[in-house]
This record gives structure tokens, C-alpha cells and sequence, in this order.
């Protein structure tokens, strides 16, 4: 199928709606994604080369706003990517990438490998499982991941059930604006999601997922070798829901899990 102005084919567009992702492979320059790691690695006080460092299961770094890192944010492609699924004009250049979710090789439980969708406002309450989605997605236009390093099936890939926006969105509906807390969101742990298709998100270091973001998702064990450095930030949009824009691929998405479209 040809492809659109924005880089992204009506059939890619038409995963993200059913699917709830899009995989951009080579989305940033894999020299990017070396950089990145170094930059990584010389944060956390680590080195690749001295393994008898690894001693936890993962490792968090927040937001990182070095060249390497708005540079593979702001491709030309990933752009396009943004305006196709979120609307042009509808989304905040990104600054930089964080967080970030370094793995390392190890038989102990990282105990953050739950089942969850990403909340995106009510943040300055202290308690996260406090915090909120709403049916528009206030405060949030993706759920992105960016993979620094190549990532395998045993390198600790975040699992995405495929198809689970449009249950999370049914969900949100009744609840209006106000939307629902992670707690409420989580209480039956996810259980209307649980038969949706598990995807890994696999790929050479400078692949992007781009998800909806209602997208419920997980992390995982890393059984692999080398460690996984993969940054998870939302695509923040330019300014609330505006229901008399044409709706967007994410809005669509919604809909039509609403049966409104």
C-alpha cells in the first residue's frame, strides 16, 4: 500500500486503531542509540564491560535532555509518525526522553513487571496509584518506547496486549472527565484485557513503538545477556481535547471502541 505524506501507510494507521501500536523500525540512527547508552551508563555510575556491576535487576533514570536524546525524538520520521497518529499541530515537540528502564541480567524479580496502563494526570497526588486517565486522554497523546539497545525475547521486551485500548477506553467512558484512578483501573488486574493477543516489543536498537494511550502493557525478567536500555515517555499534547478537530487516530481509536464511530 502506498504510503501517506506523513510517512506512516493507511494500513499502519489502521494497526494502530485495532491494535493499539505501531513499530517504526529504524525510527533514530542506531549512532544516536550509542550515544545514548554512554551517556546512560556514565549516569548510573556503570560500565558495559564490568558485568560484577549489575546487582540489581533494573535500574531508573529519569528524564535525560542531552543532544543524543532530543535528536531521537525529533526525527523526521517520527514526526510524521506524531502528526499521523496524534494530529499535527496537536503535540509538544519533545525535549528529551525519560523514563528510562535500564535491565540487567538477573534471576531476581524486579517486582514492576504488573500489568498496567500509564495514568496521565491528577500527578501531584503523592500516592501514583492516585493518579488518572480519563475517556479523552487528558494530559497525554502516546505512550512511546524507544529501544537504545537491540532487544530479543529474552532481553526483557515489554510485553503489550495487543487490542486493549479499545476495553480500557470502554471503561473510562461512564466515568466522564474525571476519568478513574490506576487503583480502580487495576483492581480486577486488568482482567477484561487478559485475552488479548501478548506482542514483544522486539526490535534493533532505534526501534519505536508508538501506542495508544490506553495501550495496557507490562515489563518483564530480563533472561538475556546484556542489558536493555529502553526509554518509555509519553507524547505530550499541545493542549486539552478539542471535540471540534477532526478526531485524530488515537480519538478514533476511542470511538470506535465506544461504538460512536
Amino acid at each position: 500500500m502506498g504510503h501517506l505524506s506523513s510517512g506512516l501507510s493507511a494500513a499502519q494507521i489502521e494497526h494502530f486503531i485495532e491494535q493499539g501500536y505501531v513499530r517504526l523500525d529504524g525510527a533514530f540512527d542506531a549512532g544516536l542509540a550509542r550515544q545514548a547508552r554512554a551517556a546512560l551508563w556514565a549516569q548510573i555510575g556503570l560500565s558495559p564491560d564490568a558485568p560484577e556491576g549489575w546487582t540489581r535487576p533494573v535500574v531508573r533514570v529519569g528524564f535525560m535532555a542531552g543532544a543524543p536524546f532530543v535528536a531521537a525524538a525529533n526525527t523526521d520520521r517520527l514526526h510524521g509518525a506524531y502528526d499521523a497518529l496524534a494530529g499535527a499541530g496537536r503535540w509538544v515537540r519533545p525535549a528529551g526522553l525519560g523514563s528510562f528502564a535500564i535491565r540487567f541480567p538477573s534471576p531476581d524479580d524486579p517486582r514492576d513487571a504488573g500489568w498496567h496502563v500509564d495514568v496521565s494526570f491528577g500527578t501531584e497526588n503523592p500516592d501514583f496509584m492516585q493518579w488518572r486517565a480519563n475517556v479523552v486522554s487528558r494530559g497525554r497523546a502516546l505512550l512511546m518506547l524507544f529501544l537504545f539497545s537491540d532487544v530479543g525475547p529474552d532481553d526483557a521486551p515489554t510485553r503489550l496486549r495487543a487490542g486493549s485500548h479499545a476495553h480500557i477506553a470502554r471503561q473510562l467512558l461512564p466515568r466522564g472527565a474525571e476519568g478513574m484512578t490506576l487503583a480502580e483501573l487495576a483492581a480486577d488486574g486488568f482482567a477484561s484485557t487478559a485475552h488479548c493477543p501478548q506482542v514483544l516489543a522486539t526490535g534493533a536498537a532505534g526501534t519505536v513503538y508508538l501506542c495508544h494511550p490506553f495501550l495496557v502493557h507490562a515489563a518483564q525478567p530480563h533472561r538475556g545477556t546484556r542489558p536493555r536500555f529502553l526509554a518509555q515517555p509519553p507524547l505530550l499534547p499541545a493542549g486539552p481535547f478539542d471535540p471540534a478537530q477532526a478526531p485524530s487516530p488515537v480519538q478514533r481509536a476511542i470511538r470506535r471502541a465506544c461504538g460512536l464511530a
